[in-house]
């Protein structure tokens, strides 16, 4: 079983800042992309920024310039560095996770930590 746990969550001002922790553990071989998504009252969950083993990142326009995704493959654990937040950016942020165990691939899902943004 492999459980993924977010953090850093919380009520900011506009223009202030946040860092997301997200940490998966279980029965890991190893953890191929990770990435943050978030979801606002009445909308669809969308992608906000993943990251490869490897490094490499990808970004919705909206956040790029201000959100950093980066990882830490020896602690299973993935970081969202939100700067610069806007009231638009509120919404609940879930982690995701590509993991490969000795069984089979599967992505998990982190429970979600809400981002409240005062404008």
């Amino acid at each position: 079983q492999v459980q993924l746990v977010e953090s850093g969550g919380g009520l900011v001002q506009s223009g202030g800042s946040l860092r997301l922790s997200c940490a998966a553990s279980g029965s890991i071989f190893s953890i191929d992309t990770m990435g943050w998504y978030r979801q606002a009252p009445g909308k669809q969950r969308e992608l906000v920024a993943a990251i490869t083993w490897g490094g490499s990142t990808n970004y919705e326009d909206s956040v790029k310039g201000r959100f950093t995704i980066s990882r830490d493959n020896a602690k299973n654990t993935v970081y969202l560095q939100m700067n610069r937040l806007k009231a638009e950016d509120t919404a609940v942020y879930y982690c995701k996770a590509r993991v490969s165990t000795l069984v089979a691939d599967h992505d998990y899902w982190g429970q979600g930590t809400q981002v409240t943004v005062s404008s």
